[in-house]
């Protein structure tokens, strides 16, 4: 499973680029994160409690950080095990690009994969998941630099009215 996307952020790219590495900041964008510790060298532990489709499960496992360009770019890989839900394991290229804003453009580039009773739950579930938990964890960490969103800037997300099998449309 692949994704990319592309998030702006109100901070330069070095206030990024440390958020990135900060384990309290992780903890608090990651869904599910019970514990995060650890630094950029030696890597991270987290501890993250899921619920993907029917299956429960709570992950161990840990996160380096390779290929640092300071300010620029890294790259994130993970693996975590859930005993009998199976195990996760991916990675993230990361690159942060100054804005004309004074902000920052940051993309990324996601691969996983699942196996155990997670990948009997068929691809559609699980790249919907993951897509889910990318956008969760970016929602996250944007609203950890920049601060909750004014209520004039607030983006409703309301699922627009479906129309029954009883509608007389």
């Amino acid at each position: 499973m692949q994704m990319s996307d592309q998030r702006e952020i109100k901070a330069d790219p070095a206030t990024v680029y440390a958020a990135l590495l900060d384990p309290d900041m992780l903890k608090n964008c990651v869904p599910g994160a019970q514990e995060v510790t650890g630094n950029p060298q030696d890597g991270y532990e987290a501890t993250v409690v899921q619920k993907v489709g029917p299956v429960k499960a709570t992950f161990k496992g840990q996160v380096t950080m390779t290929d640092m360009v300071e300010n620029e770019k890294m790259t994130i890989t993970g693996e975590g095990k859930g005993g009998a839900a199976g195990f996760a394991k991916g990675g993230a290229v990361v690159t942060l690009e100054p804005t004309d804003t004074g902000g920052t453009l940051l993309s990324y580039d996601v691969e996983a994969k699942v196996g155990g009773k997670l990948a009997q739950l068929g691809s559609r579930l699980i790249d919907g998941f993951a897509k889910k938990m990318a956008d969760q964890f970016f929602s996250n960490f944007v609203e950890q630099i920049e601060g909750p969103a004014e209520e004039g800037e607030a983006v409703a997300e309301e699922a627009p009215a479906k129309k029954g099998w009883f509608s007389k449309t």
